[in-house]
């Protein structure tokens, strides 16, 4: 690491006032306080000693994801091996979906911190630091053969319209990734939607299976629905590359929470929230109500 700083102090005049490349000094800023802890200091108002800043709180996200990703990337590889009837082991599976998932994550990242570059440079601002999170996520919430294009495409409207039009990190009303696959969704619907789209390769004969909600439909026994829901909660089930295995987001969440990035209160009141309105909703008959024939006004 003293390589690396000696280099950026040697650099630093040229980007600092006064230099050649003072224009893109926020470039410069954003590579520095990436690998150093920054050595801006305030100069008045109140203000807090901490050990810690956004880069490094968006760094310890980052590293939670690490269970969904790994896993992921196996999952990739299980699921190609296993629509085709074949026999691979973990290490093949790990590694095969290791290459798939790999150019996802360079466009998502390469796109979308040109587009991060491009508006601190013009602002005269630091690199926000929230495409750190966003640019691993987009990938990570896609289809496995999502044209790197359409991903572009996806990451350019999310970064700029769900973002940047807001003011960047910290004033955006939507979420960077969510956004990004809402526009693909609606979009390119045949890339987002289908039991073929989350597994590689997958053709018209390709395997696929019912949902826990379709077996419940069917009125196949609980042993089955078990299975279903074990398989589902292990994470060896089709979908999108880090979404599937509910034990590796847990210990993502573990994760946040022991390090206090994460809020234990936070995360129980998302999913209460979401589960005490979808009761309410499935309370609702709506087909009833909209039948409901209207009084006339006198």
């Amino acid at each position: 690491m003293k390589l690396f700083k000696y280099i950026l102090d040697s650099v630093k005049p040229h980007f600092e006032k006064g230099g050649k490349l003072e224009k893109i000094y926020p470039a410069y800023d954003a590579f520095e306080t990436f690998l150093f802890v920054p050595d801006h200091t305030t100069k008045k108002g109140s203000h807090i000693r901490d050990a810690i800043d956004l880069k490094r709180t968006m760094a310890f996200v980052v590293i939670a994801m690490i269970p969904c990703i790994l896993f992921g990337m196996w999952n990739i590889g299980f699921q190609y091996n296993t629509s085709l009837g074949n026999e691979a082991s973990l290490f093949d599976n790990f590694i095969f979906g290791f290459w798939k998932f790999l150019p996802l994550l360079v466009v998502s990242y390469g796109v979308g911190l040109a587009i991060e570059f491009a508006f601190a440079v013009s602002r005269g601002h630091s690199v926000n630091e929230g495409y750190l999170v966003s640019g691993m996520l987009i990938p990570l919430i896609m289809p496995i053969d999502v044209p790197l294009w359409m991903l572009a495409i996806s990451v350019i409207f999310a970064v700029v319209i769900g973002k940047e039009v807001f003011g960047g990190t910290g004033m955006n009303i939507l979420n960077p990734a969510l956004t990004a696959r809402a526009f693909l969704f609606f979009a390119y619907p045949s890339h987002m939607s289908g039991d073929k789209v989350w597994i590689h390769g997958a053709s018209v004969d390709a395997y696929s299976g019912a949902t826990i909600l379709g077996e419940l439909a069917s009125g196949n026994s609980w042993n089955s629905l078990l299975w279903n829901a074990t398989e589902a909660f292990n994470g060896l089930i089709p979908g999108s590359i880090g979404e599937t295995s509910m034990i590796a987001i847990l210990l993502g969440a573990l994760i946040l929470i022991v390090t206090g990035v994460g809020s234990w209160r936070i995360i129980l009141s998302t999913f209460i929230g979401g589960y005490l309105m979808a009761y309410v909703f499935n309370l609702l008959d709506f087909n009833a109500l909209m039948s409901t024939p209207r009084k006339r006004e006198a």
